[in-house]
């Protein structure tokens, strides 16, 4: 897959994270990286258009993903990055935006998406298509979310 190909295919550029899938090394790290600075724009949207906006992309992101899987005949490309784009806006839904949250939502939806504790690894073995690809980073941004509004929302319990 090159950035030309790409170009000519808006699915499939889409898939790739706009072309931070091309990273030799660590897509899925550069695709979570290319999904900050959209962050930042939906941030400042009400929490119910952060929402739908966060649904509409994962439902979506079904169809891209396994559109391009299919096509390449592989299925979870590694260049495949939409679903880390969707499992980090998950990370961050309702978080305080300051860098350091940013970043700890970072690390953390990476350690989750690699990790892979149950049930993510069973999912992403067991369940195929544009779904099973969709479906761990779901769930890593969950988890990853978790973390994150135990930290900086949920009051202290002493």
């Amino acid at each position: 897959m090159t950035l030309q190909s790409l170009l000519k295919n808006p699915v499939h550029l889409l898939a790739f994270g706009f072309g931070s899938g091309l990273a030799r090394k660590a897509p899925g790290t550069f695709g979570t990286l290319a999904a900050i600075p959209i962050f930042l724009l939906i941030c400042q949207l009400p929490h119910l258009y952060y929402v739908l906006f966060v649904v509409v992309t994962g439902l979506v992101g079904i169809y891209l993903c396994g559109k391009t899987a299919s096509d390449l005949r592989v299925h979870d490309h590694g260049g495949i990055v939409w679903d880390e784009m969707v499992g980090f806006w998950i990370t961050m839904m309702f978080i305080p935006v300051s860098w350091h949250s940013i970043l700890a939502g970072f690390l953390l939806f990476r350690l989750f998406d690699i990790w892979k504790p149950f049930p993510i690894r069973w999912l992403d073995k067991q369940v195929k298509g544009g779904f099973g690809i969709m479906i761990d980073d779901v769930l890593a941004g969950i988890f990853s979310w978790l973390c994150l509004y135990l930290w900086y929302v949920m009051p202290p319990l002493w």
